[in-house]
């Protein structure tokens, strides 16, 4: 399975000031398999020590954080003799070490010829809660459910995924039953590792479903085993708002919706606890498409979404006759399995941030504004063939962005206001170098 984020580790090891690397990102998105794998490919050697399975060493750095001291326990735990410029130290469940996410500072400040990386279940609580963040002594890199494009490899359509990323129209347009096929696959299966490799390998949609519904007990249980005991029923009820609130037509996500007369900060610890673990993505409205996004973001007002479409689906119990009924998957749920799915490809772009629009009257909504290179771009979905744009005409009217795009099932066309590109292309539009005079 190839992971697009391999090449920013690539980049990472041979950055001249390399820091320890922190990947964070919910359980199960396949941060151990990628560290491993990236060890195993570009280094002699690696020492892997996992802290929740090596008790003895979560107290390691309680005294002190002396180098060499730390460096021989790492030896002894991991079996492998460890070279500076040869050896990756991987450290799993670093959360487990009492001050493990403090330690990587020392590495940076006193031994940074080690190329050290960290990661653990939860990863993102844990940082909220760390007493002593190391600022600017650690890189921290992002993981996610695999993209699309990363779907379509892991199915071994490496020319489909080139046409795609060439923007290669007319090479698009020959295939595009077969992609729109692949699509389809891609809003029940989804890019849970465990998920995508089992169907790679057998193409049985029933152990997809059953490895997806897994995850999910596995993450509801994480509620009571890891959260706050006052939190977990809020966790709850908001975790299992999330699809309702997605099908509905306004889609920004309403406290008065999880149980009559509740409050916004009723439910603030345990939407922030969903948000630090990974496990949902909090979109913003903006009162004004203007540079930055964040500059002009309502805090009281978004949209929550979960990690993955698939997931997403197993949520709400779809079955595989979408699979075979039309386009019917792409608006199931009134379209909030396409709008997750835009979503979920926008995520894995590293510094694009992701937020939307709505007019004042609530008459007209962008779905999401992205921005990159200096651009505010607004981008409308579609979750069928349909050419009315009309929130977007009133956005472009009322702004006149430079460029526009609607994302839906028709083929790719530039009209004189807006670009149309299809839901299967998305992860290979390059936001990034738009550039408008």
């Amino acid at each position: 399975m190839e992971r697009l984020a391999y090449e920013e580790l690539v980049f990472w090891k041979r950055s001249a000031n390399r820091k320890p690397l922190i990947i964070q990102g919910a359980r199960q998105v396949g941060k151990t398999w990628l560290m491993k794998e990236f060890g195993k490919r570009e280094y002699e050697n690696v020492a892997y020590i996992n802290f929740e399975s090596s008790a003895m060493l979560r107290s390691l750095f309680s005294n002190d954080f002396e180098i060499e001291r730390i460096l021989l326990a790492f030896e002894i735990e991991s079996g492998t003799k460890i070279e500076a410029s040869t050896t990756l130290i991987i450290l799993d469940e670093i959360q487990e070490a009492a001050r493990g996410i403090t330690m990587l500072k020392y590495f940076f400040e006193n031994a940074p010829q080690y190329h050290i990386m960290a990661a653990g279940s939860l990863l993102g609580v844990s940082l909220h809660q760390e007493t002593s963040f190391p600022v600017g002594k650690v890189e921290i890199m992002n993981l996610y459910p695999l993209s699309f494009n990363e779907f379509l490899l892991a199915m071994n359509q490496v020319p489909l995924v080139e046409i795609l990323k060439a923007n290669d129209w007319v090479m698009v347009g020959t295939f595009k039953f077969k992609i729109i096929e692949l699509l389809r696959q891609f809003y029940y299966v989804g890019g849970m590792p465990e998920a995508v490799y089992s169907f790679s390998l057998e193409k049985d949609f029933e152990k997809v479903r059953k490895i997806q519904k897994d995850i999910l007990y596995a993450y509801e249980n994480d509620f009571s085993k890891y959260a706050p005991i006052e939190s977990v029923p809020r966790i709850k009820m908001i975790w299992n708002s999330i699809l309702s609130q997605l099908s509905r037509e306004n889609k920004k996500f309403i406290f008065g919706a999880l149980k009559e007369g509740s409050r916004a900060k009723e439910f603030d610890s345990a939407l922030n606890w969903l948000t630090a673990s990974g496990l949902i993505y909090k979109v913003h409205r903006v009162t004004k498409p203007a540079l930055p996004l964040i500059s002009y973001m309502e805090l009281g007002a978004f949209k929550l979404f979960m990690l993955d479409v698939g997931l997403l689906s197993a949520f709400g119990d779809l079955g595989t006759r979408t699979l075979l009924d039309g386009n019917s998957i792409f608006t199931e749920f009134k379209g909030a399995l396409t709008e997750q799915f835009v979503l979920q490809n926008l995520k894995t772009r590293r510094n694009l941030p992701v937020f939307y629009w709505s007019s004042s009257s609530a008459t007209a909504e962008i779905d999401f504004l992205v921005q990159a290179n200096d651009l505010i771009i607004p981008i409308e979905v579609k979750a069928e063939e349909n050419l009315k744009a009309k929130s977007l005409k009133v956005y472009s009217q009322k702004f006149q962005p430079p460029v526009s795009f609607r994302t839906s099932m028709t083929d790719f066309r530039v009209e004189e206001w807006l670009i149309n590109v299809p839901l299967y292309a998305i992860d290979s539009i390059r936001f990034e170098s738009l550039a408008f005079s």
